[in-house]
């Protein structure tokens, strides 16, 4: 037993490929993963290398691919290499790394999205104060907040964790993170549960009660307006926000709850927690940044000029 305790190579139980659908399986995750690739580092780029979005709205954007790629990258090689290789072996310092990486998205994911909400209600209810409010220096100081509070919370959270002996060594997911990472613990781990859960309930507080105050004070601002054109342009930006922040709570809703239910069928619990990673970097850098017109040219203005140029 005591050898169990100091094992470093884990087994995931993740999706039974059979032998035909090997080929299928990995061009499908390859595909997908440049997808997410291509989409995200040509947004990233594009705010970059143009110093005309070089504003503050932008600016929270420019976090937003980051923190897909992180938490993209942090399943795609992994999954990839489980497809290929039919290898369901992963060593406990890659498994770690791997969760860490992957809560670090999922809090980032929240906190970036409740601070472009922010942005867009100073934006859109105190237009005139919006220069001198939104500086330079708050902007840092609020992309700073929510990384720095993206890691240490989840820092705390696996140290937690790696402080507590593993008497197991399968995983039923096809990737890591915490809770599966608990079921390999054999000792007590309700402090664990508890600050898992309190993370949990202060991300989603903080996250919940910041959009719908937000875009609550962004829509009534709207029906007040006059002018037509703007009314439009803002509800139409604000229902675009509130559509990747739907489907990214309700996706890690789902998962949460799939974790605190021992009933759901291990399948379900494995699509849930890849499409949290799956279909957010995906759809990020098409509705927020094909959809913001100023991106959108830049966008197309460099591929008109590789084009003319080759």
């Amino acid at each position: 037993m005591s050898s169990l305790y100091n094992t470093s190579v884990l087994q995931l139980n993740g999706y039974n490929i059979s032998y035909e659908g090997v080929f299928p399986a990995f061009l499908f995750a390859a595909l997908n993963y440049m997808i997410i690739l291509f989409c995200n580092l040509t947004l990233i780029l594009t705010i970059v290398m143009n110093k005309s979005l070089h504003q503050p709205m932008h600016l929270f954007l420019l976090n937003l691919p980051i923190n897909d790629l992180i938490g993209s990258s942090a399943l795609f090689p992994q999954l990839l290499k489980e497809i290929l290789t039919n290898s369901r072996r992963m060593q406990l310092s890659a498994c770690i790394a791997q969760a860490f990486f992957i809560h670090i998205y999922a809090a980032g994911t929240v906190f970036i999205l409740s601070a472009m909400a922010y942005d867009r209600y100073i934006a859109i209810c105190y237009p005139l104060r919006y220069n001198t409010v939104m500086t330079n220096a708050h902007i840092m100081k609020i992309i700073t907040l929510v990384w720095s509070s993206c890691v240490v919370l989840i820092a705390v959270l696996f140290i937690l964790l790696l402080r507590l002996p593993r008497c197991r060594s399968e995983i039923t997911l096809s990737y890591c993170d915490n809770p599966s990472l608990l079921t390999l613990v054999c000792e007590d781990t309700t402090i664990n549960n508890i600050y898992g859960l309190f993370i949990s309930a202060l991300s989603q507080m903080i996250a919940n009660g910041t959009v719908l105050y937000t875009y609550l004070r962004i829509l009534i601002a709207c029906f007040r307006s006059k002018q037509s054109d703007t009314k439009a342009k803002a509800l139409q930006t604000c229902a675009t926000h509130l559509l990747v922040f739907l489907l990214l709570e309700c996706l890690g809703l789902f998962t949460i709850i799939s974790y605190r239910i021992k009933n759901v069928p291990p399948h379900i619990r494995r699509f849930l927690g890849v499409s949290t990673l799956v279909f957010p970097p995906t759809l990020n850098p098409i509705i927020y940044g094909l959809k913001t017109k100023e991106i959108r040219e830049k966008v197309m203005t460099f591929f008109r000029r590789k084009l003319f140029f080759y």
